[in-house]
């Protein structure tokens, strides 16, 4: 893939809005206390904004999803050692971190599309909510703030504007 930093894993991230501006972050079933926005990796072959719809709807089960902005360029964040063996165990590799395109989605339907559990993956998530810019940077862990910083100071301009309106 173009522009991606050697050493990290392909990864997407996805920075979903509603009708309020709210931002969707949910709980980590494995790390407790820390929230997200839905990100996962790219399958070989796969684009980064296809990779993007489909990590949201294993992840959320939301379909309902338009982007409407992404990041031009690679975001990275290095793994903690503790984090950097078990995720290498995991996915087989040797990733210094993730390297992730990130998009602006604005969710299109109600919250009764939302199901943590829909079955596509193993579940990830214990809850989630609708959230501020500045809870999702704060509650973030640690080694992905910066990089959280960096998507919500790039999709500032869409979150401080008003929704537009949805035809349903």
């Amino acid at each position: 893939m173009e522009g991606l930093p050697h050493g990290y894993r392909p990864n997407v991230g996805v920075c979903l809005l509603n009708s309020q501006n709210q931002i969707f972050v949910a709980s980590r079933l494995n790390v407790p206390g820390a929230w997200q926005m839905p990100q996962g990796g790219i399958e070989d072959g796969e684009e980064p904004r296809a990779a993007a719809l489909r990590e949201l709807r294993e992840e959320t089960g939301i379909a309902s999803a338009e982007i409407i902005a992404e990041v031009p360029h690679w975001l990275t964040y290095d793994f903690p050692p503790s984090v950097k063996a078990k995720v290498n165990r995991l996915w087989g590799g040797q990733w210094n971190g993730q390297a992730q395109k990130w998009f602006l989605m604005r969710f299109t339907r109600d919250d009764s599309e939302v199901n943590l559990a829909n079955g596509e993956v193993d579940s990830e998530f214990s809850e989630w909510k609708w959230t501020s810019p500045e809870e999702v940077i704060e509650q973030a862990v640690d080694y992905k703030r910066p990089a959280y910083e960096e998507v919500i100071r790039t999709f500032m301009p869409y979150l401080n504007s008003k929704a537009p309106s949805i035809n349903t």
